[in-house]
């Protein structure tokens, strides 16, 4: 029996959708959108998320080496936002976690396991400075020391608790002055200079305030101490 005109025409097209059909069961994923491609002519648009960056831990724009913790350190903005403290894709220390103050805001990580040791703020405009001492001088060996500034970060600094952050690594804590924004990683006998520290006093951007730091990187884990 041969097929009139219409139903020819009928039967190929329902050829041609089976073959699709097939195509797409078997090959799936880019080629059937090829064969969708090929059929169509329409080329697929990539959507919002497919263009944005990728973002790794604690929004670094490119993942850290193994046994590296991922940092990002935000200085408080004049003294209306607080300052913000990120390990590891953890918020040490925010406002939001309620835990910020005006001064110098603390986290210690342990620098082998990159476990949080603590957290603290001094308050560097009306508190004791011995608080402060207090709490760097017993520093274990190898313990990683998350800085971030908030307000006023210099008013009560002495000489010994300058000398303190020396030890730790900074190079800025000597001419850290009224209301200078200040971001600092550094850790309790380490034979350097600290490479993460950034100070800013000149900016003016907020009615005598500078403007809020951002830093972030990758630091190595230490190998265990012996004994």
């Amino acid at each position: 029996m041969r097929l009139t005109g219409p139903l020819r025409a009928v039967a190929v097209l329902l050829l041609v959708g089976l073959t699709w059909l097939l195509a797409n069961s078997l090959f799936g994923g880019e080629s059937g959108s090829s064969m969708r491609h090929f059929f169509t002519g329409a080329s697929e648009k990539p959507t919002a998320a497919d263009t944005r960056p990728r973002k790794y831990k604690c929004g670094l724009s490119a993942p850290c080496p193994a046994k590296h913790l991922a940092f990002r350190l935000v200085s408080g903005a004049a003294n209306v936002i607080g300052p913000k403290i990120c390990v590891e894709d953890k918020m040490l220390v925010s406002s939001v976690k309620n835990n910020v103050g005006r001064g110098l805001n603390i986290a210690l990580v342990n620098g082998v396991t990159g476990e949080l040791l603590d957290t603290k703020s001094f308050d560097m405009w009306a508190g004791d400075i011995s608080d402060l001492l207090k709490y760097l001088r017993p520093l274990h060996e190898g313990t990683l020391v998350f800085v971030a500034s908030f307000d006023d970060a210099a008013t009560k600094m002495n000489d010994e608790s300058r000398r303190l952050f020396e030890e730790l690594g900074s190079t800025a804590v000597k001419e850290l002055a009224f209301r200078d924004s200040w971001v600092f990683v550094g850790a309790k006998g380490i034979e350097n200079k600290s490479p993460f520290e950034q100070n800013t006093k000149s900016s003016n951007k907020y009615e005598g305030w500078p403007e809020s730091l951002e830093m972030d990187g990758c630091i190595p884990l230490r190998p265990p101490l012996e004994g």
